[in-house]
């Protein structure tokens, strides 16, 4: 098995994560994920042109059972991204275009008074599009707050509840949402609970000249490729569960924990540089994120342990929306996720992870 390089990585840590060691089918169904993911980047890489760092964390926040908020300018194809993603993954996709108009029911169902053939009538429930494996919530913050709050529900219980009576939700589920980042009027910024479920910020920049050059091309002539389909809905579920039996070692553990503790400014390991950057760090679930994120990676990548790097890798994205920035940041054009870099570096370097 591949263990982790780093110096930090303890005999103590050895013993710790040879407890949690992976059955000889757990390796081989790591193999297999391994393939598949990069099966999935080449067969998505047919219809979108770059973006491979996002098909990644798309894949992370997939197998890790978690949601993404989708960042970017209008025309960088996050509706054509995830609509492909589901195609070859063979899941259910539903698409719910956010305006100041839509109501909760428009997004969970509703019951509707029907005849049945034997005269009489009665309430039967219409499926909502939250019923389908990958829903995605296009500009979520065009919606009043009372519709965002439809999905929290679904996202942490993966259930709904209408006029008192609970449904299960499609498994696997996911919610991706996209945000505009430049067009502000009119919308209903989305409150802290619930940036909080999402497991990822996930940023779209534009693609470079050569990228460009390549989508002019692919996309004014024939059709779009039709994607083969590389998996199905019960083997993800295989794969979901098989990402939280990747060991992790006990300092590993420490980090995440440090890392996350430091961004809280009244805590007391915060260093002294960020208090007048941020007036609010992150939580606890900002921690498991970062481990089930970390789980994912390593696993992806056809590691049979979590490594430091797995844990740094995807820490930008689990806390930049989880961090709230002051005026003063702002005022020097200090964002989130500068923060968040800085925090991993020193982190790893303040000596003070072997000790906790």
């Amino acid at each position: 098995m591949n263990q982790p390089t780093d110096p930090t990585f303890s005999a103590q840590d050895h013993e710790l994560a040879s407890a949690e060691t992976l059955s000889s089918d757990d390796v081989s169904r790591i193999e297999k994920l391994r393939e598949c993911h990069r099966s999935l980047k080449k067969e998505l890489g047919r219809v979108i042109v770059g973006q491979e760092e996002v098909i990644d964390q798309l894949t992370i926040v997939l197998f890790a059972r978690g949601h993404g908020l989708l960042m970017g300018v209008p025309g960088l194809a996050k509706t054509l991204l995830v609509s492909k993603l589901s195609e070859t993954l063979t899941l259910g996709f539903s698409r719910v275009q956010f305006t100041p108009d839509l109501m909760p029911m428009d997004i969970t169902g509703t019951d509707i008074l029907q005849d049945t053939p034997d005269g009489r009538r009665e309430f039967k429930f219409v499926h909502g599009p939250i019923f389908s494996n990958i829903v995605l919530a296009d500009e979520i913050n065009r919606a009043p707050p009372k519709t965002q709050a439809a999905l929290l529900e679904a996202m942490q219980e993966r259930r709904v509840t209408v006029l008192g009576t609970s449904y299960e939700l499609d498994q696997p589920f996911m919610v991706l949402a996209t945000q505009n980042p430049v067009e502000q009027e009119g919308t209903y910024p989305l409150p802290e609970a619930q940036l909080d479920r999402f497991m990822f910020l996930i940023e779209l920049t534009y693609p470079s000249e050569d990228e460009e050059i390549r989508i002019a091309r692919s996309t004014t002539g024939g059709e779009l490729a039709t994607l083969d389909a590389l998996m199905t809905g019960e083997q993800i579920i295989e794969y979901q569960q098989l990402v939280r039996r990747v060991p992790v070692p006990d300092h590993i553990y420490r980090y995440a924990v440090r890392l996350v503790r430091k961004t809280r400014p009244q805590d007391s390991v915060s260093p002294d540089w960020m208090k007048p950057l941020v007036s609010w760090g992150a939580g606890p679930r900002a921690i498991q994120y970062l481990i089930l994120g970390a789980k994912t990676r390593a696993a992806l990548s056809g590691q049979y342990m979590v490594r430091l790097e797995d844990v740094q890798a995807v820490a930008e994205s689990v806390l930049a929306h989880r961090l709230i920035t002051t005026f003063a940041a702002q005022s020097e054009g200090v964002s989130a996720r500068d923060v968040v870099r800085r925090l991993v570096a020193e982190t790893f370097n303040d000596g003070g992870l072997a000790a906790g």
